[in-house]
């Protein structure tokens, strides 16, 4: 029997809650499917930091790189100045343990209301390979005068060529494994942001000559953000920069039903990866047991794709679409007609009877 160590960071808020029920999901899904997961808990977080005045300690990248994988509830915490958290685990995270994709798949499941007037789940269903280490969330720049009426703040984007390459070339590979459309779509702005976008566009166009089946494209990200409120069905996989992708992301959640069922991915393709709702820890509802679990689940959907174990994570989207499909009345905290628990124990219960 395969078995999978798995770092478990349950994180602030409703992070726990729904870490919780995509814990459940998989303990019933590995069960069925044949395979054995190893868990570890760790409390990185907002409650932490509050006690400790620690974010990460120093142990904690090399002792997460011995993982397979690692799952994550949520960071952010309403005591502690926005920045803190963000930057000193999940920056450092993805920074630190080199994991250079963000990986968002945006799909409408059915069920699911879409706020696109006459939009399907076959007219949704594209993903977003954002670069997740370098651009403006590298960290250059500073200030100068900070406080007086001359002050100057300054945020560089760092886009090296080896850091642009490694992002189009798992975006390409990433395209023809998922042999949908097989169209890959460059999202930037090279009309203004010259210099930058134009070592992404020469990279992007000589990268595509060694993939003749991949069709390519591309759009400004001012024309993407539109496209994806008209005409989604046009998509198939994009690719963009760090700080474009994280924009571009949250509108996909939005078309593809909101926020309570974005699940991401940080991917290192040769290193541990780490697998996330992308939707906050919404600390307004934590403790209620009214969040929506599904963003979490389809993480751990993601997470156990990643980890090889194909059939399993296609048994449990579709337990996921019997949900949607069958059950829930929004995917709005607290309108679910369900409490969080009963959303997994749901999910849980179709892993268990659904043909494989």
């Amino acid at each position: 029997m395969k078995s999978y160590n798995i770092a478990v960071i349950p994180g602030d808020g409703t992070g726990p809650e729904v870490v919780r029920e995509g814990v459940k999901v998989l303990d019933a899904l590995s069960s069925r499917m044949g395979f054995k997961l190893n868990y570890q808990y760790y409390d990185f977080g907002g409650e932490r930091y509050l006690k400790t005045g620690e974010t990460l300690p120093d142990s904690a990248i090399d002792e997460l790189k011995k993982f397979d994988a690692i799952y994550l509830g949520a960071i952010g915490h309403p005591d502690v100045k926005p920045g803190i958290l963000e930057k000193g685990i999940l920056l450092r995270l993805r920074f630190e343990l080199d994991q250079y994709i963000n990986l968002r798949p945006v799909k409408l499941y059915p069920g699911v209301d879409c706020p696109l007037k006459n939009k399907k789940p076959e007219d949704i269903d594209f993903v977003v390979v954002r670069e997740n280490t370098e651009g403006l969330y590298a960290g250059a720049g500073g200030v100068l005068r900070k406080g007086t009426p001359d002050e100057v703040a300054i945020q560089e984007s760092i886009n090296t060529r080896k850091g642009v390459e490694r992002c189009i070339r798992f975006a390409f590979e990433y395209c023809r494994k998922r042999n949908k459309d097989k169209k890959l779509t460059l999202c930037g702005k090279t009309n203004v942001l010259t210099y930058a976008f134009d070592l992404w566009e020469r990279v992007f166009y000589e990268v595509a000559k060694e993939y003749p089946d991949i069709k390519v494209d591309y759009a400004h990200v001012d024309a993407i953000t539109m496209w994806f409120v008209k005409n989604p069905e046009w998509f198939d996989v994009i690719v963009t920069d760090n700080m474009f992708g994280d924009i571009i992301t949250d509108l996909g959640a939005m078309i593809q039903g909101g926020m309570g069922i974005a699940a991401g991915g940080n991917i290192n393709p040769r290193g541990v990866s780490m697998f996330e709702p992308i939707g906050g820890s919404a600390p307004k509802y934590a403790g209620k047991n009214v969040i929506n679990p599904l963003a979490a689940i389809c993480a751990a959907g993601m997470m156990i794709e990643y980890l090889g174990e194909k059939k399993a994570a296609d048994l449990l989207e579709k337990a996921v679409i019997e949900v949607t499909s069958r059950h829930l009345k929004s995917l709005a905290a607290g309108q679910m007609g369900y409490t969080t628990t009963e959303v997994g124990d749901l999910v849980t219960k179709y892993v268990g009877t659904l043909e494989v």
